[in-house]
């Protein structure tokens, strides 16, 4: 399911004139027995709050003062989340005529008219506070606590991301948390400012309009909201003006094209995104591509196969982009080890909703033809990225949950044309010319033909293939080969290191056969997809004023600074 915690607000939302009806406390029963989570996120102190809400129990954590205080219904433990003001603030409104001033454990509470003497007393004592208001209600608090910060470390305690969570309030102190929540829902009591800013404005007042609510949650998982949330897309690119995107939850998609053709470009602009936006990701690497990507953290290692346990601690951190190493495992017991992967995340993704998305990088080898399981690739629990060189060697049964096919480089059509095949579909009408670099053909499957895209591009530099580029094998269709004049020769250099290893020992003639030809900048340019690299060696290929140990010299350094270089 998308959303497994609701949080709510107490008074006004819940609660009528202080008071929760047995009809929603019913309702929350409900919400419980079908296995998700609930927060109350109030203003309200603990101690009057247990005095008139017998059935806090109901509820996995309860946020108090505004944010301030996190209180733990089972263990029956409370801590506070900031320091409080000290007593003279509390003292120094009483002094100034401010009636009904209450401390809690950090909190200052008092009522309109009267904040304008709260300000008054925080600038003169120097204080670092901040006044928020609650209807006719005014809290004062320590800078930067408010709702949204408690319902976090709240969220944090049991496991959840903000993004399974629906929200719903009513009051301007509701703003913050209503913002983290993956769905925000205003009460039809709600003042005008917060139903602006909300997805969906429930039919009834308080109480009602959080059973109605609940009702919709267990009915349909909010689906039926989905398109109100397009705020929560992750961008892919452009087609002309129109902005492509992919939905954040139950999407699954298909990234092909050749090797060197930019589909890791591609995904680690989307990985990039997906982070910035908060969500998790779990990447399984088969040739250890992402091994020392500084974004990941890694389970497994060329010696060792991936851990199950480690894995789990892993994904128990929700700030965490997490890669499953496979290089270690034997190549006739990858798919097995992946089964077991699978299954983990399976379980984790139930309990916890992370992590969010799944991207399986040579999905042809985790996901064979011959794989006939059922696989909940993404429906009710999160999203799924495969990419590929091959959708013809990918299971049909796999390739039959995917909705969205993006492919780069050259033959697009035929890549299209190559997925119709296995899944059994007719492939839609497309054009036969190339992409350039920095575009992708987007085709949502069965609804409509492919467009082309411009697509967004990475903010960082992305570097996943550097220790394959530099010591791996490549694939043979990218393997430079010095040949010499007339193909006296055959050296295979497989990796950049062993080009430069050859380069050093062959003789001249050979060497400046290829340089004159432009043949290292070539392969630089589109095998190793380093355009900077292939630029510079293009420079020393038109400098005729070189000798051919100077022009073998700066090629060889330039790689070996930027691949191969300790550090």
């Amino acid at each position: 399911m998308r959303y497994i915690a609701l949080a709510t607000d107490y008074d006004g939302t819940l609660a009528h004139d202080g008071q929760v009806s047995g009809d929603t406390v019913e309702a929350l029963k409900r919400l419980r027995q079908s296995g998700r989570k609930l927060i109350l996120v109030t203003g309200r102190e603990l101690p009057e709050l247990q005095s008139v809400f017998p059935a806090l129990g109901l509820f996995d954590r309860v946020v108090a003062e505004n944010g301030a205080l996190l209180f733990n219904p089972e263990s029956k433990r409370s801590r506070t989340l900031a320091d409080p003001p000290p007593p003279r603030f509390v003292e120094d409104l009483r002094q100034r005529g401010v009636p009904d001033v209450r401390a809690g454990a950090v909190v200052v509470a008092m009522w309109r008219p009267h904040e304008d003497k709260a300000i008054a007393a925080i600038r003169e004592l120097g204080l670092e506070l901040q006044v928020v208001f609650n209807k006719d209600a005014v809290m004062i608090l320590p800078s930067g606590v408010n709702k949204m910060t408690g319902t976090v470390a709240a969220l944090s305690g049991i496991g959840i991301s903000p993004h399974n969570v629906v929200g719903v309030g009513d009051a301007e102190n509701d703003h913050a948390f209503l913002g983290c929540c993956e769905c925000a829902v205003a009460v039809a009591n709600a003042i005008s400012a917060l139903k602006d800013k909300a997805d969906w404005v429930t039919q009834g007042s308080h109480g009602k309009g959080v059973v109605e609510l609940i009702d919709r949650l267990l009915a349909e998982d909010l689906s039926g909201l989905a398109p109100r949330l397009a705020r929560h897309d992750i961008p892919l690119g452009t087609s002309g003006l129109t902005a492509v995107a992919l939905r954040p939850f139950g999407a699954a998609a298909l990234v092909c094209g050749q090797s060197g053709s930019g589909k890791s470009t591609l995904v680690a602009g989307v990985i990039e995104r997906l982070a910035a936006k908060g969500h998790q990701v779990c990447l399984i690497d088969p040739e250890g591509d992402f091994e020392q990507a500084d974004e990941f953290r890694a389970t497994g290692d060329p010696k060792h196969a991936p851990s199950l346990d480690h894995l789990g601690i892993l994904l128990s951190d929700p700030e965490a982009q997490v890669a499953v190493n496979m290089v270690g495992v034997p190549i006739d017991e990858r798919v097995g080890c992946f089964e077991r992967v699978l299954a983990l995340i399976h379980e984790h993704r139930v309990r916890t909703g992370w992590p969010h998305w799944l991207v399986v990088d040579e999905a042809h080898h985790m996901f064979p033809a011959e794989w006939a399981q059922e696989v909940d690739l993404a429906g009710e629990h999160g999203s799924a990225v495969l990419v590929t060189v091959h959708p013809g060697h990918v299971s049909p049964r796999v390739l039959g949950e995917i909705e969205t096919v993006i492919v780069v480089g050259q033959h697009p059509s035929a890549a299209i044309a190559e997925f119709c095949r296995a899944v059994g579909t007719g492939a839609p009408a497309m054009p036969e010319d190339d992409l350039t670099k920095g575009e992708a053909l987007y085709w949502k499957v069965n609804a409509g033909q492919p467009v082309r895209i411009q697509s967004e591009p990475a903010h960082m530099v992305h570097e996943r293939h550097k220790r394959k580029y530099a010591q791996g094998r490549l694939e043979e269709p990218r393997v430079f080969y010095f040949r010499g004049p007339e193909n006296r020769l055959n050296l295979r250099a497989h990796n950049l290191t062993m080009f430069v290893e050859i380069a050093a020992g062959i003789d001249d003639e050979t060497w400046l056969f290829h340089l004159r030809r432009g043949d290292y900048s070539r392969w630089l340019r589109e095998a190793i997809g380093d355009a900077n690299l292939a630029d510079e060696a293009e420079r020393v290929e038109r400098d005729v004023s070189l000798s051919p140990n100077d022009s073998r010299e700066r090629i060889s350094r330039a790689i070996t600074e930027r691949y191969t270089a300790p550090g």
